[in-house]
């Protein structure tokens, strides 16, 4: 079974979208979709410099537009594919052997829009308040997040505690992000965890999946009951305890909680392997999450989108996998 996921916010760089918007049809998306949201997708994502991208505001829109412009260049040309953008529904992920998604973080709502529970304007209409609102909860007090590398999670987890900090990202492969107050980060680069080999700041303005997220996530929820999610047509694996979710409104629930609650990725990578998982595809800005698995899932090949040049590799990976997932039905 191959594997689909959207990163989270810290991937993007400055200039990424550029190569994306050469492709037929990408151009004409992300305008209808800057339209949508209020938002210049293209100038942020081609013009921007980093610290106009870290914005949270700017960097999960923009985020979850590459997400799902890059996964609809995968498609093509395959049937059910529109101007807004993403597949209609899963039917040509399906097509193409990819048996689940899943995301990191933000990415969670461009995996909702890959399952077919939100079409591409109602999942970046909510990316959008998503991301307005957690800048806003941000704002309020000088937080931010940091990557430990190395160490154990049974001796990591309670020193954070210690510290007042949280958990908010355990990845697995060696990998926790901590999320609290500058000071608080600060003081867990004078003191690291035993085992801990660095401590890496990373590019997000705020402390994400946390108590200091909590005012966003009634604005969220306010925002999710004007949706009507459809339920998933392909497996969604979710991030908050990598668990499979099988209806549009659980999917919609736990795209809200999330905001201020860890990522557990360990637990979805756990599921990607009791699944089957035989290849993985990250969708651009795609490198940190294959990046996990090549650790956490050895074996299993994987392959990020990051420039249109890497989809006629992608696109071979699906077919190999196609032609195995036929030998072996």
């Amino acid at each position: 079974m191959l594997v689909l996921v959207a990163p989270g916010q810290g991937a993007q760089t400055p200039g990424f979208l550029t190569p994306w918007l050469d492709l037929p049809g990408a151009a004409d998306r992300i305008a209808a979709w800057s339209d949508a949201i209020g938002l210049d997708l293209a100038h942020y994502g081609t013009h921007a410099d980093a610290d106009e991208i870290r914005d949270t505001a700017v960097a999960q829109p923009l985020l979850v537009a590459a997400g799902l412009l890059s996964a609809a260049a995968l498609t093509e040309p395959a049937p059910g594919t529109d101007i807004n953008g993403t597949p209609s529904g899963a039917a040509p992920l399906t097509a193409l052997g990819i048996g689940a998604v899943a995301g990191h973080s933000v990415g969670e709502i461009a995996a909702a829009a890959f399952a077919g529970v939100l079409d591409a304007p109602a999942a970046l209409r909510l990316v959008r308040t998503r991301g307005l609102a957690m800048a806003e909860a941000a704002a309020v007090t000088e937080t931010g997040m940091a990557a430990l590398l190395g160490g154990d999670p049974e001796t990591v987890v309670p020193h954070l505690e210690k510290l007042g900090l949280t958990a908010a990202n355990v990845n697995g492969a060696g990998q926790i992000v901590a999320a609290g107050t500058a000071d608080e980060l600060a003081a867990l680069a004078a003191d690291k965890p035993e085992g801990v080999r660095r401590v890496v700041p990373l590019k997000v303005a705020g402390a994400f999946h946390t108590r200091h997220m909590g005012p966003a996530v009634d604005i969220l929820a306010d925002a999710a009951r004007k949706l009507a999610p459809a339920d998933p047509s392909i497996t969604y694996v979710s991030n908050k305890d990598g668990q499979t979710v099988d209806t549009g409104a659980e999917v919609l629930a736990r795209l809200v909680g999330q905001v201020a609650n860890p990522v557990r990725w360990d637990l979805c990578m756990e599921t990607f392997k009791a699944l089957g998982v035989t290849a993985l595809v990250e969708v651009c800005p795609g490198g940190t999450l294959t990046g996990l698995a090549k650790r956490a899932l050895p074996g299993v090949p994987t392959l990020a989108l990051k420039t249109p040049d890497d989809l006629d590799a992608a696109r071979a990976l699906l077919t190999e996998h196609a032609g195995h997932a036929g030998q072996t039905a």
